[in-house]
């Protein structure tokens, strides 16, 4: 496998140094993804802005822990479903509802489960969703602005998962304790 590097401020090129300030500024630390996603100061700011922006959307918490960890499950992402599980603990969503996500087993209500399940269908179908499954979703009592938002944690998680097979980024020592794997399929 190509190695990365896990760029510091000081190793990183010119343009993803105050990316890398602003990560640590925010977060305490430089998580390992965003020190590789550095050697491309682009895709550092773009996954960057995309994050602001997904966390600025009329989804809450939970619902957003929702979509996340659904496209870091589907994706198999090893190191940001302990990350989002990190993030989940932080801001509150019940842990239910984190354990559901990763074990993918049902979620605690019919709202939230529609909402993975919508999630499901943009990611498998590359946003080829049927009218069936968007009416469900809008049936549930989401809106064609949540619909359109899923699509936008859509395009920031792809950023990150993609990155983090490619990088086999390693999981940072906060987000250990909540080592992931996927079960096998009986």
């Amino acid at each position: 496998m190509t190695e990365f590097t896990l760029h510091e401020k000081n190793t990183a090129p010119q343009g993803s140094r105050p990316l890398l300030e602003n990560s640590e500024q925010a977060l305490g630390m430089i998580p390992g993804l965003h020190a590789v996603m550095a050697e491309a100061p682009g895709l550092l700011e773009g996954y960057q802005q995309l994050h602001r922006l997904f966390t600025e959307t009329s989804f809450d918490a939970t619902e957003q822990t929702v979509v996340w960890q659904t496209i870091n499950v589907e994706h198999a992402c090893h190191y940001c479903v302990p990350a989002h599980t990190a993030i989940a603990k932080m801001t509150d969503v019940p842990d239910e509802v984190t354990e559901a996500l990763r074990n993918e087993t049902p979620l605690p209500t019919a709202k939230l489960e529609a909402l993975r399940d919508f999630t499901l269908s943009v990611v498998r179908d590359r946003g080829n969703v049927d009218e069936d499954a968007v009416q469900r979703f809008l049936d549930a009592g989401y809106t064609k602005r949540n619909l359109l938002e899923v699509v936008l944690g859509v395009s920031q998680k792809v950023m990150s998962n993609y990155t983090n097979h490619i990088a086999d980024t390693p999981i940072d020592k906060p987000f250990q304790q909540f080592e992931w794997r996927r079960r096998e399929a009986a």
